[in-house]
């Protein structure tokens, strides 16, 4: 950051706020580019769900300043704890809203043998699984093809609408931790959810 924002980096975010909230309007744009790298992470990691990576941009930037708008510091946790989690709200419902008619991506993502996004099979793409090779040939490829759309087509018909929300968070390597706090439910429910997909899917494979 420039030394103008010097005067800033010695104060808390809350701090900052209160300051913000009356009348320094300049520490908004300290703020922007204090969080613009978190913002351009969580939009690489929704931007393989199917949306346009400089359109999550700036739905994360909308986040951004919601967070700022509603941040109460006695009510919530840190400030960079809750402008994540408004980040993540802002883009997810841009996903939503943008690939409604549309079916999950499902040939990016999946690592659905793993308890939580991380271990070593996380960034195989779903026809790697399937075919449980890390270099599949063509002619697995194509198969497996196949057998991706197939598998789109029961998800869309075997899972609940809050399974499929949480695959869809699952996908871009959110935690259910993380995953409950996007969608505003409890982290047993949506770990419950999660063991029921990934158990749903297996069958399906």
């Amino acid at each position: 950051m420039g030394d103008r924002y010097a005067n800033y980096r010695q104060y808390s975010d809350g701090e900052l706020i209160d300051r913000l909230r009356r009348g320094e309007s300049s520490i908004m744009d300290y703020i922007c580019d204090k969080y613009k790298n978190l913002v351009r992470s969580k939009a690489k990691s929704m931007f393989i769900l199917g949306a346009d990576n400089e359109d999550l941009i700036q739905e994360g930037m909308i986040g951004l300043f919601k967070a700022v708008r509603d941040y109460d510091a006695g009510r919530d946790a840190s400030f960079s704890f809750f402008a994540e989690l408004c980040i993540n709200r802002q883009m997810y419902t841009a996903v939503q809203a943008s690939r409604r008619q549309k079916h999950f991506p499902l040939n990016t993502y999946v690592p659905l043998d793993s308890e939580e996004p991380g271990d070593e099979r996380e960034g195989l793409n779903l026809a790697e699984l399937l075919a449980d090779k890390a270099k599949p040939n063509p002619e697995e490829l194509f198969l497996d093809k196949e057998r991706v759309d197939y598998l789109e087509k029961m998800i869309e018909e075997e899972l609940s609408d809050f399974e499929k929300q949480v695959l869809d968070l699952y996908i871009t390597g959110m935690s259910y931790s993380q995953i409950a706090k996007v969608l505003g439910r409890d982290e047993k429910a949506t770990d419950n959810a999660l063991q029921r997909l990934k158990a749903k899917i297996r069958k399906m494979l």
